[in-house]
């Protein structure tokens, strides 16, 4: 698959604000009077560590539990801030369907799992822009995707704008930006700076 760009802002919502973002989106969104699209996944996250590279190699592998079989292997790059003037965060995004092996496969080139969970959610596009409302479930029994082994990580529902492009079209920023601010006050999308992130948790 060609490695391609993915711009993209995040934010959160409460589940009693829920219905109501909904009820924007589908008044801002394509197709605006067919049901959202919904979506279920068990995603598996691996890594493989290299002596010569201070941080693993991070590779995930999606199976969805409605189409059972849809498989995928993704690839999400280091999010870059970037100076003040860029509107969105970006980072290298590659995704391509698979075989249902595919986990065993990259097993097998020295790959192993690092953490796995179940998210939910639906989703709404907007022209070539992609909006995600999503909840992520642990699992408390390794490989169990039932809904009696799983519970929510945290209350909240993580809200994503995205848009994946080839690189050099920084102008798409610029409409995300304007429809996050259709968005406001029910959900604020910003740069979320994730090192600031990874530092407070260590």
């Amino acid at each position: 698959a060609p490695l391609t760009t993915e711009f993209f802002l995040q934010g959160s919502v409460m589940e009693n604000s829920l219905e109501t973002l909904v009820n924007r989106l589908k008044g801002l969104c394509d197709n605006a009077d067919y049901q959202q699209e919904s979506f279920q996944d068990h995603e598996m996250v691996f890594h493989i560590k290299n002596t010569s590279v201070p941080t693993p190699l991070v590779f995930r592998v999606r199976h969805s539990l409605v189409q059972t079989e849809c498989w995928s292997l993704r690839y999400l790059g280091h999010a870059e801030v970037g100076d003040k003037n860029r509107p969105t965060l970006v980072r290298s995004y590659i995704d391509c369907p698979t075989s249902e092996n595919v986990a065993q496969f990259i097993g097998e080139l020295g790959f192993r799992m690092d953490h796995e969970f179940v998210v939910k959610g639906f989703y709404f596009h907007k022209g070539r822009m992609k909006i995600t409302v999503s909840k992520f479930y642990k699992m408390n029994q390794p490989g169990n995707t039932t809904n009696d082994t799983i519970e929510t990580v945290c209350p909240s529902y993580l809200v994503e704008l995205s848009v994946v492009t080839s690189s050099g079209q920084e102008a798409v920023g610029d409409d995300m930006k304007n429809f996050a601010e259709q968005l406001k006050p029910l959900v604020t999308l910003e740069k979320t700076d994730h090192r600031k992130i990874q530092l407070a948790q260590t």
